[in-house]
């Protein structure tokens, strides 16, 4: 009897070291950085990059090249409808409401991908897969939501919570903001 009694202790630490090695993992596969300029990118408009490299603005969108950050804190609260600070890291918020996008490389979110949505499936009431990109899927709760999106591109992992509109609110936030992702 008193192993049933630390079975729920014994699932949230096996949870949490498969969760430190997930980040682990992420953290191996994703490149740290692909610029030289002391830790500020720039990433400019699509022409100047295009401009700059003589090359297509996709020519470096290869498998294992983490994308940046698709987004400004004007844009990211436009796709909201509510105002909200860019506190860096691709991390936008008020105060209570929290949205984060990590990305990640292609190659990364396809190693990773079953065991994030398996994890979804079992923290979230509702997981639906999306039919954009390579893979995706949107998994969302009363309080957070998650969405994973991986296209030619990249990894892109949406984050949410404290927006107070409920399950379908969340969905609703979460799908206007991959539909604002550059295909």
């Amino acid at each position: 009897m008193a192993s049933d009694a630390l079975t729920p202790a014994r699932t949230i630490r096996t949870r949490r070291a498969r969760l430190a090695l997930l980040l682990l993992l992420l953290a191996l596969l994703a490149p740290a950085g692909c610029d030289s300029g002391g830790g500020i990118v720039d990433a400019g408009s699509d022409d100047t990059a295009a401009g700059e490299d003589g090359g297509d603005p996709d020519a470096g969108a290869v498998d294992d090249v983490r994308p940046p950050c698709p987004f400004t804190a004007a844009q990211v609260s436009e796709l909201v409808d509510r105002k909200l600070r860019d506190e860096g890291n691709c991390s936008f918020g008020d105060g209570i409401a929290q949205l984060a996008v990590t990305t990640a490389s292609a190659t990364a979110g396809k190693a990773t991908y079953d065991y994030q949505h398996d994890q979804a499936g079992q923290q979230y009431e509702k997981v639906v897969d999306l039919d954009r990109g390579e893979r995706g899927y949107l998994a969302v709760k009363d309080v957070r939501g998650e969405a994973v999106l991986i296209d030619g591109k990249g990894t892109y992992t949406v984050t949410i919570s404290s927006f107070g509109g409920g399950t379908a609110g969340n969905e609703q936030i979460l799908r206007r903001t991959l539909d604002a992702i550059p295909a």
